[in-house]
């Protein structure tokens, strides 16, 4: 009777230990399947959200790139604009330039008018004055000046009366002329035997040439006045 009783009581614990570890397995097996599926969709949003932040950075840097390229390119254009126009100036003389080349003075006879001689003949004339610049211009000048009036296009070397002008500019003797060049080319064209200037020396007036390595020649400061003339607009397409 007692075995039997005992062997009961055995079972009876037997069957509740094997139902508390049942419970406990399946409360486990939950609780891990229910904290690896919050933690999978915890990093799964941490995941979604950093590839946003990380494609919204690569389109920021896309546009600083873009615009880091358009500022250097506006830039350049600038710089190469305004290149353009410093060399566009001084082809026109409108602004002051230095550099090495010659000066030659010209100045009247200094020998007294004898009777029977022609006075004008040992005179400074605008047409040598006239010669002499464009000499420069044919042995390579890059800019001229008479007595510090800048020579351009639009300027007259002509005689008024007893004076000459320069830019509508009276000017005196002595005459100095200053080119900016090369300076050998410079002083060939105008030392040519049987040239201009050897042709006012030989006529008694006074000729100078020297080189000078640092000229400085003014800017033009008369008014540029087109009275007539105008661009052409062009209406061609690009490519037509």
């Amino acid at each position: 009777m007692r075995n039997t009783s005992g062997k009961i009581t055995i079972m009876a614990v037997c069957l509740i230990v094997g139902i508390m570890l049942s419970i406990q397995f399946r409360t486990s097996e939950s609780y891990s399947t229910n904290f690896r599926g919050v933690r999978v969709d915890e990093l799964a949003v941490k995941n979604s959200t950093l590839t946003q932040e990380k494609e919204a950075l690569s389109k920021e840097l896309i546009s600083l790139r873009e615009k880091l390229t358009n500022v250097s390119s506006d830039s350049q254009m600038n710089a190469d604009l305004q290149e353009e126009l410093r060399k566009s100036n001084m082809a026109a003389g409108l602004i002051p330039v230095h550099g090495p080349g010659i000066i030659v003075t010209l100045n009247d006879s200094p020998r007294s008018v004898q009777p029977g001689d022609d006075p004008n003949a040992g005179l400074v004339h605008d047409l040598d004055i006239l010669n002499i610049v464009n000499d420069m211009r044919a042995s390579g000048a890059e800019a001229i000046c008479v007595n510090n009036e800048r020579i351009t296009a639009m300027s007259e070397i002509r005689c008024a009366g007893t004076t000459i002008l320069v830019n509508w500019n009276k000017i005196a003797p002595p005459f100095v002329i200053k080119a900016i060049g090369n300076q050998q080319l410079l002083e060939s064209g105008l030392s040519i035997r049987g040239g201009f200037l050897e042709g006012l020396k030989s006529a008694g007036l006074q000729t100078q040439l020297v080189r000078n390595d640092k000229i400085d020649i003014p800017a033009f400061t008369g008014a540029l006045k087109f009275q007539f003339t105008s661009p052409i607009q062009s209406n061609k397409k690009a490519g037509v």
